[in-house]
């Protein structure tokens, strides 16, 4: 089968590998659709612990399909079924495992990761992932390339549910790429009031409010976007981008009591970030990182896809096929 293979820092090749084969304890995903996310990125650039030419890895986190064959031991899962899968598979008898926080396990394996991903023509779903509930069933109108992007759904989710939205909300959304217009999506599912965006590209900008009429565009300095609709901060500031002069900035557009999330991780030669403490204590604001999604999550929002309650179709770019990955992975 295709696969793209990781082997190094800025070293990936399209190769062919062996089709897996399952034992009777797993199932066998026909891979549909797979999206590209930063971290793939970063893995790209930078390299990987581990992945080398003599130990190449299948990347692909955020991917979904068809299940083409199924081991006479599983239960739940049936040829034909269109599924999606959470990446992270806990070990399941650690103390974060038996709280339902699975992707916080010490010794997690995910696909794409450390184990083989998406970017194949297929994969092998492995008995630890079908018990702990990874695969996600699908409605048949369901888009494969909307299945897909369950995965960084689940992700702004578990951010959002952590740093606790409440209903009339005002909330600041810095950083436009793909996961922001999510952000806009589910702060709108929790109620948020009015929602305020904020990017270095004018463009982004235009294209949320395009896709959100209702948003309220920031072009340029915030507090002078602040002044413009008339308001002296926000309850709910998500920065979504790996920004760290954002988040050192973010807490001066914090009203009384906000929150804030810093959603985008950081390169390391940026992760030391300066800010005022005393705006912490004076606005007792409360800061929050958050990173993957527990399974729980990631099936909630699958069928809030499913219930077609999240239109993920809105900001799906453009498709290629995996021998156009390097086009894919510039773009």
């Amino acid at each position: 089968m295709k696969a793209i293979q990781l082997l190094g820092k800025e070293n990936i090749k399209l190769v062919e590998v062996d089709k897996p084969v399952i034992n009777d304890d797993e199932a066998l995903l026909k891979v549909k659709a797979a999206s590209i996310c930063g971290t793939d990125v970063r893995m790209y650039r930078n390299g990987y612990k581990d992945v080398s030419v003599d130990n190449p890895l299948i990347l692909g986190h955020e991917f979904a399909g068809d299940i083409v064959e199924v081991g006479k031991n599983v239960q739940g899962l049936t040829v034909g079924m269109k599924v999606a899968v959470a990446p992270n598979i806990g070990c399941g008898h650690c103390d974060e495992c038996v709280r339902g926080r699975t992707h916080l396990c010490d010794d997690m394996r995910a696909f794409g990761i450390n184990m083989p991903g998406g970017f194949a023509e297929y994969v092998k779903i492995p008995k630890e992932a079908i018990i702990q509930g990874n695969v996600a069933i699908l409605e048949n109108d369901i888009s494969y390339e909307e299945a897909a992007l369950v995965e960084p759904l689940s992700c702004v989710y578990n951010g959002q549910k952590i740093i606790g939205p409440r209903p009339g909300d005002d909330v600041l959304i810095i950083g436009l790429g793909p996961l922001g217009p999510m952000h806009i999506m589910v702060a709108k599912l929790f109620g948020a009031g009015k929602i305020f965006v904020n990017d270095l590209s004018e463009e982004r900008i235009n294209k949320a409010k395009q896709l959100f009429p209702d948003v309220y565009p920031i072009v340029g300095d915030v507090k002078q976007g602040f002044e413009k609709y008339g308001i002296k901060g926000v309850d709910l500031c998500i920065i979504a981008a790996p920004a760290a002069d954002a988040q050192s900035a973010s807490l001066e557009y914090m009203n009384m009591n906000g929150r804030l999330l810093f959603f985008g991780g950081l390169a390391d030669s940026k992760k030391i970030v300066p800010i005022n403490s005393n705006l912490i204590h004076y606005k007792q604001l409360r800061i929050q990182g958050c990173t993957k999604q527990s399974v729980g999550d990631y099936r909630l929002c699958a069928k809030l896809v499913n219930d077609k309650r999240i239109p993920l179709n809105l900001i799906i770019s453009e498709g290629y096929s995996i021998e156009d990955f390097n086009k894919a992975l510039e773009n």
